[in-house]
């Protein structure tokens, strides 16, 4: 049992994103269930993954009937980050960072241009699908939408703060006595 006080639980995710952690999630929900948790406090750490898994994972969650609160006390990146905006309050520590980019493949070498199409066609959709969920979110300045348009962009805690990618600065600190529970 993760319970904690008010059926608040405390758990953290780490890892690629990916089927695996699908599955891990899944499990963490229907146990959050059994143990009538109304809101689950999740720090994630995670260099990004599978985009699929990441919008699963941000489907899921947004509409489950537990209350997410996220933190991020060292890296959220790639798909990780549309994972986290899933949260309805969202912090992160001071030292802690977020990576944004375009998708991208590596084809394997001679491939034929009509395969690589189909590369390319994908890798718009994801695209378009990552940035339909950032934009309801993220307030990004010009500056940082031209470095995102061609290769990573890299945010500070400070920056997400002023990007609206976290509402605080703010540690993950499970209080005194809390179970915390990884997925």
């Amino acid at each position: 049992m993760t319970q904690d006080a008010g059926n608040e639980a405390w758990y953290t995710l780490s890892g690629d994103v990916n089927d695996s952690m699908v599955r891990r999630v899944f499990d963490a929900l229907a146990q959050m269930a059994q143990d009538g948790v109304t809101t689950a406090h999740l720090l994630v750490h995670s260099h990004g993954g599978y985009i699929s898994d990441g919008i699963c994972l941000y489907n899921v969650l947004s509409a489950s009937p537990v209350r997410f609160i996220m933190y991020n006390a060292g890296v959220v990146a790639s798909i990780a980050v549309t994972l986290f905006l899933a949260g309805e309050r969202r912090y992160a520590s001071e030292t802690a960072r977020f990576m944004i980019h375009k998708s991208h493949a590596s084809p394997h070498s001679g491939i034929a241009a009509d395969e690589l199409a189909v590369v390319v066609e994908g890798l718009r959709a994801d695209d378009s699908r990552t940035e339909s969920v950032m934009r309801r979110f993220l307030k990004l300045t010009p500056a940082q939408l031209q470095v995102h348009a061609h290769t990573d962009l890299h945010l500070t805690a400070r920056d997400a703060l002023a990007a609206g990618l976290v509402d605080e600065i703010r540690d993950f600190s499970p209080r005194p006595g809390a179970r915390l529970c990884n997925i």
